[in-house]
């Protein structure tokens, strides 16, 4: 017999693919999402099954609902969503965090939130283990996000230590696939789309900053893992530890496509992390986890999805 499971920001990149693994797995699963950043096209393929429900509702607003467990994935994640409106962007995570506690605590679900590899800001520690506590800027541009994911962290620990709700938090790196906004901002769809489109390849700065990518079939395993694990509770870091610096990966973009695009290089942003690789240890240890799917394939299979959006 299934679960019935709420998923927030379920009509997201990552939300939907989520709803798609628990709609398969015979779970009875809620879509919440108000669509400021999600799109009812990424849950158009399971809409119409018997086992999921679309609510359009804003985390902001409480909202009573009879769940087991709750995936609290809503908030704007791509820099130009949250920048556009810095201040919705904190009230989704920390009023959002405090709704979907409340809801937790009434019902006595499992809450898992969805933190960010962005609470360790430009990190000092390389590659970030769980126990570091970061190095961000509490007033800059991105610090919506950041501290409003920070702010949800703490949230889940004192609603845990106070009231024994069972919360759990994940930290995300990042993740690239199909269901990915053409203009989100992100690197991997921004090169991707201006690769088939024939425009310049923007690199910010000199292309040596590194980050690691994650496909997200992967990420939703180990999120499914860590929700379905009774002794951890995190935080935890989901993403994958195959460092690559911005450079190789246009070239990659540029090879896999066939493109003929140039690459152009643009001043970097303000605060924008000169490294960022996950220290997978505690998720190897505790979940059996880690990624299976190559840049390489990963990138083959989201292309495929962008030449589909772009060219209908």
């Amino acid at each position: 017999m299934g679960l019935r499971i709420l998923v927030t920001g379920g009509a997201g990149f990552i939300g939907s693919h989520l709803c798609e693994r628990l709609v398969n797995d015979g779970h009875e699963v809620l879509c919440l999402d108000n669509l400021y950043s999600g799109h009812k096209r990424n849950i158009a393929p399971f809409l119409g099954r018997p086992n999921f429900e679309f609510i359009r509702h804003d985390v902001i607003v409480p909202i009573l609902l009879e769940v087991d467990q709750i995936y609290n994935f809503a908030c704007p994640a791509s820099p130009n969503a949250y920048m556009y409106n810095p201040v919705k962007t904190v009230k989704t995570s920390v009023m959002g965090a405090i709704n979907m506690l409340g809801l937790a605590k009434r019902v006595k679900a499992r809450i898992l939130q969805a933190s960010t590899s962005e609470v360790y800001g430009d990190p000092k520690v390389h590659p970030q283990v769980e126990s570091y506590w970061g190095n961000v800027n509490p007033i800059g541009v991105r610090s919506c996000y950041d501290e409003g994911k920070r702010v949800a962290e703490t949230l889940m620990y004192d609603y845990r230590r106070q009231n024994n709700v069972d919360a759990k938090i994940i930290r995300i790196f990042n993740t690239y696939g199909p269901r990915m906004q053409e203009n989100d901002g992100r690197v991997v769809s921004n090169f991707i789309v201006q690769a088939l489109r024939g425009d310049d390849i923007t690199v910010y700065g000199d292309g040596r900053q590194t980050r690691s990518f994650c496909y997200v079939d992967d990420l939703v395993e180990g999120i499914v893992r860590m929700m379905n694990t009774d002794d951890f509770f995190g935080p935890v870091n989901l993403g994958n530890p195959a460092e690559f610096t911005i450079m190789e990966l246009a070239q990659l973009v540029l090879k896999l496509t066939g493109s003929r695009s140039k690459i152009v290089h643009k001043p970097l942003p303000q605060d924008d992390p000169v490294q960022r690789q996950p220290d997978i240890t505690l998720a190897r240890a505790r979940l059996g986890w880690e990624p299976t799917i190559n840049l390489e394939e990963g990138l083959r299979r989201t292309i495929a999805y962008f030449r589909e959006l772009l060219n209908p």
